[in-house]
């Protein structure tokens, strides 16, 4: 631990975690309550392109992606809760917006800025984390967060559901502003300022490409922060395909928040598990572990696909638990890995992190659905190709870590 939790928090470690997982989970909340209302939306502001839609996705991303850039250094520079609140106060205005929002393209518009508003909540959560902890002790931390943060893509397409069924798609924007809305009385209240004031780094030009050569040369963070690309490459390509397989290659549409709820709590229960166990056997070999045994199981299920197309949902499912338990085994670690030797600019790594993985994950999982059909087959693919090269990426940082020690 870097400094006294004590000292800068006035609430446990229970209730720090759940804070932390709910700053988390504004993205996965924002982009996954959109998913079964996606039909609705594109009959009632995009009837004549109706996958256009999609993009109300894609452009949250992007939004996120570049306002991630940002809140880093200006957590750095300001301290963490200022941030936070303007963070969340562009994100309100932004949900406001794709609420009243007549048209498709205004919708992408204010959905550009919510994604903006989103980044403050993501950055100023893994900053805090990385001010209060360090080593071992902050991947707990954080697959604990991450655990609550992979549960939620699983419970907001329900929740989504729910709201459309009940009040209409629209009435989702409203719920994504009361989530923002509890978030900042709930951080505003309970949460001390964690980077004191002699702590803080100007927000200059010439510190900002500095921070930013810092993390290009260093190996161990630039590779960290490739193979985390490619998890998010991962789970992006899942979102974007996920719905549509269920609707066109199983034709279970109705039942698609149910199955993937349960396959997000996978998710949740690896995360809960790499809490307890990193401790034990360390960041790298659980993430190489994890991306090993998914390159057999993905490609297994791809020969399976070739040779027999019986019981393909059963199989799909349990490869997709497959899939999220990798996830809840590597993020939290890559995030931890990357953050480690930049505690001194902790808000600069965490939005260089946050905003490459995120933005190159988004844009590379747009590019495959862009190519490919949403089939088991190609999700499948570009699995078992995402965790091969990130297993190559992982061996190549045990070699460049070895040659230093040497």
């Amino acid at each position: 631990m870097s400094k006294n939790v004590k000292s800068v928090q006035s609430l446990g470690k229970v209730e720090f975690i759940a804070l932390m997982a709910m700053m988390f989970a504004t993205i996965a909340f924002s982009i996954d309550a959109m998913l079964p209302a996606l039909p609705a939306i594109a009959a009632d502001i995009s009837p004549d392109v109706p996958s256009q839609v999609a993009l109300i996705l894609t452009f949250f991303v992007i939004g996120m992606g570049v306002g991630t850039f940002f809140m880093g250094p200006l957590s750095d520079a300001y301290g963490r809760k200022p941030v936070l609140y303007l963070g969340l106060a562009i994100y309100a205005l932004g949900a406001v917006l794709s609420w009243i929002a007549p048209t498709l393209e205004l919708m992408l518009a204010a959905r550009v800025l919510q994604g903006l508003g989103a980044a403050g909540p993501r950055v100023v959560s893994a900053a805090i984390i990385r001010d209060l902890y360090s080593g071992r002790a902050m991947a707990s931390i954080l697959s604990l967060t991450m655990m609550v943060f992979l549960l939620v893509p699983g419970v907001a397409p329900l929740i989504g559901m729910m709201i459309t069924k009940a009040f209409g798609w629209r009435m989702i924007f409203g719920a994504f502003l009361l989530f923002g809305v509890i978030l900042l009385i709930w951080f505003g209240t309970r949460m001390r300022e964690s980077l004191p004031v002699e702590d803080r780094r100007p927000m200059k030009w010439a510190l900002m490409v500095d921070a930013i050569r810092q993390m290009l040369v260093h190996p161990t963070v630039r590779l960290s922060i490739l193979v985390q690309t490619i998890t998010m490459m991962i789970l992006f390509t899942i979102l974007t395909m996920v719905q549509p397989i269920f609707e066109l290659a199983f034709d279970r549409a109705e039942s698609f928040p149910y199955w993937f709820g349960a396959i997000a709590a996978i998710s949740g229960v690896a995360s809960l598990l790499n809490a307890k166990i990193v401790g034990r056997y360390g960041m790298r070999k659980l993430i190489t572990w994890a991306l090993s045994v998914q390159v057999l199981i993905s490609l297994t299920f791809v020969l399976f696909l070739f040779t027999d197309m019986h019981g393909v949902f059963a199989f799909y499912i349990l490869w997709q638990f497959g899939v999220m338990f990798q996830s809840g085994l590597t993020i939290a670690n890559l995030n931890a890995i990357a953050m480690e030797p930049m505690g001194h600019i902790a808000g600069m790594a965490a939005s260089v992190i946050g905003s490459v993985s995120t933005v190159m994950g988004a844009c590379i999982a747009s590019l495959v659905s862009m190519i490919f059909d949403p089939t088991p087959l190609a999700l499948a693919g570009t699995v078992l190709v995402g965790c091969m090269v990130g297993g190559g990426l992982m061996q190549l940082m045990r070699l460049e870590e070895q040659r230093e020690v040497a």
